[in-house]
């Protein structure tokens, strides 16, 4: 894998597909546009035969992933009610959901909630980030701390964001890509809406190479469920005003106010109003 110098050189002459929802943008581009993005559909379930053995589940193996592991239908049934919505929404994941390092407090989650105003929508929201958090910490942490906030509303939604420390305590990609199964899983089975924003980039190649491996398994793990995923990787990763704002905060891995702008946008504009179904 080539590292975004090389990427950017060769972007014209062999471009790469999409993943998720989020738009591959070209290297040259440093500003956003409204061009429709490229998504991932859930393919067809393949019709039913009659089995001989049980199926073993999607994500089941801890130490290598599954080369093509079926794809993920609910058990449960996720439906929007007609006139006012009640809406309680959780973000969990780590620092980058907390908005660590932004001037404004901000960070892309209040910017995002800012901009989640509707007539129809009644909406809680609450930021669980923590920093430090892995994959593997918010499995055990997520259903104890988010089914309170969802206590009385008729409308349940998750937005998860997590990854980046896996990657840094050296998580296997088949062990962080069993965990991210694992609670959209357990929340659709419930009944639970379910988005996810993708990883960001950093400064560092190399940490970047393994960034995006885990960016493309996250996707896959979402689009065999039917689920939104933003990719925030391939638009940040050659965008000068993102590698700016690292490059100019204290610890060169959290964005400022600018770029936690970026990652609204991203988020507002990668299937966020489709997800909450508001026209």
């Amino acid at each position: 894998m080539s590292d975004r110098s090389d990427r950017a050189e060769t972007h014209a002459d062999a471009p790469r597909e999409p993943y998720g929802v989020g738009p591959a943008y070209p290297s040259s581009h440093t500003q956003f546009t409204n061009d429709a993005p490229g998504r991932y559909a859930a393919a067809s379930a393949p019709e039913p035969t009659a089995p001989t053995a049980p199926a073993a589940p999607a994500e089941s193996a801890v130490d290598a992933a599954p080369a093509e592991d079926p794809y993920y239908a609910p058990s449960a049934e996720f439906t929007v009610a007609d006139g006012i919505r009640d809406v309680g929404m959780v973000f969990v994941g780590a620092s980058m959901t907390a908005g660590y390092g932004d001037p404004k407090g901000l960070g892309w989650v209040g910017r995002v909630v800012a901009r989640t105003q509707h007539p129809d929508l009644d909406l809680t929201a609450y930021n669980l980030g923590v920093r430090g958090n892995t994959s593997g910490d918010v499995v055990a942490r997520w259903g104890a701390e988010c089914h309170p906030r969802w206590k009385g509303r008729a409308e349940r939604r998750l937005v998860l964001n997590v990854g980046i420390n896996d990657v840094v305590s050296g998580m296997t990609m088949a062990r962080s890509r069993l965990n991210l199964a694992n609670v959209l899983d357990e929340a659709t089975n419930a009944g639970i809406g379910v988005f996810v924003v993708g990883l960001t980039p950093t400064l560092d190649d190399e940490m970047n190479r393994k960034i995006e491996a885990l960016a493309e398994a996250q996707a896959d793990v979402c689009s065999r469920r039917g689920i939104t995923y933003v990719d925030c990787y391939r638009p940040l990763a050659t965008h000068d005003q993102w590698m700016a704002d690292l490059a100019a905060s204290p610890d060169r891995a959290h964005p400022g106010q600018a770029g936690y702008g970026l990652i609204a946008w991203l988020v507002l504009h990668n299937g966020w109003n489709d997800w909450l179904s508001l026209s």
